[in-house]
């Protein structure tokens, strides 16, 4: 049952190498986890960053043509971001990376009172492959978005490993496996509780 609030807002960006409108695994489940969402309530959102001129670099802005103002302005908007992202060679896609990279100029971003402005904002994590390594690519951007001020809930991560060396995708399922959907409720549920009650109380002021 959904908590009673002011509606939140969640946005996904899709760590996707594949440029719309391929089919993406990546955007699957991060839609999977927007239905959780949405049925706490929340207006969902959710960009394929490949389709974007992300600019290398971490700076807000980085000129030039750089597209990413766009897209931080919809963090900036939002409660909860998710990160998806497919795992390619035992690590998070590069185009996740690149966000990571971009996000690293929030750290000088503070709210009146010292705070970072991310600290206000939950971060959840959704991985897909058909090789190992999900935990330490979940590990991996977790790691940068807590750095960054983005507040970790319990168990506020979900993934899909297919089968080692095979090509089976996780937008080739009949079926989403009940662990899978099971923790991507989970990381919802878990988001959405954690993201109202940053709202209702901010952490202490920095000194």
């Amino acid at each position: 049952m959904a908590e009673t609030s002011i509606s939140l807002r969640a946005l996904a960006l899709i760590g996707s190498l594949k440029p719309s409108p391929a089919p993406s695994s990546s955007a699957l489940i991060a839609e999977h986890v927007f239905e959780t969402l949405r049925a706490q309530g929340m207006v969902c959102d959710s960009v394929r960053c490949v389709d974007f001129d992300i600019a290398p670099g971490v700076e807000a802005d980085m000129g030039g043509g750089d597209q990413w103002p766009q897209i931080r302005d919809k963090v900036l908007d939002a409660d909860i971001l998710l990160v998806s992202t497919p795992v390619w060679l035992g690590h998070p896609s590069s185009i996740t990376q690149r966000i990571l990279e971009r996000l690293d100029a929030e750290l000088s971003n503070k709210d009146s009172q010292g705070r970072p402005a991310m600290a206000g904002k939950v971060a959840i994590v959704s991985v897909v492959g058909n090789e190992d390594g999900a935990h330490k690519t979940v590990a991996d951007v977790f790691q940068g978005l807590n750095d960054i001020g983005f507040s970790i809930p319990a168990q506020g991560c979900t993934y899909w490993n297919g089968a080692a060396m095979e090509s089976t995708d996780y937008t080739d399922l009949d079926e989403v496996p009940e662990a899978v959907a099971s923790a991507t409720a989970a990381a919802a549920r878990n988001a959405a509780h954690l993201a109202r009650l940053l709202q209702q109380s901010l952490y202490q002021p920095y000194e």
